[in-house]
């Protein structure tokens, strides 16, 4: 298993690549429809968003839950 330390790394991979998967897959099928090679075109897109997903997200996840924190008031009834 994989050291808790690393846990940014690795939830940044996993969202990161369901994600781009997700978006590119759908975007894909906007775009183009049911064509015959859809899942070849999918494959490519979903590796060049993944390249662009994994680092930007890593960059952007602690802004993010900066911006979370500021917006969402403390709960006085959780310890």
């Amino acid at each position: 298993m994989i050291d808790q330390k690393h846990h940014r790394f690795v939830f940044g991979f996993f969202m990161s690549l369901l994600m781009s998967g997700i978006m590119s897959l759908v975007i894909s099928l906007f775009n183009l429809g049911f064509v015959s090679d859809i899942v070849s075109i999918w494959l490519r897109a979903w590796a060049f968003a993944f390249v662009v997903a994994f680092p930007t997200i890593l960059v952007v996840a602690p802004l993010v839950n900066r911006l979370v924190n500021l917006v969402l008031k403390e709960d006085s009834t959780r310890r």
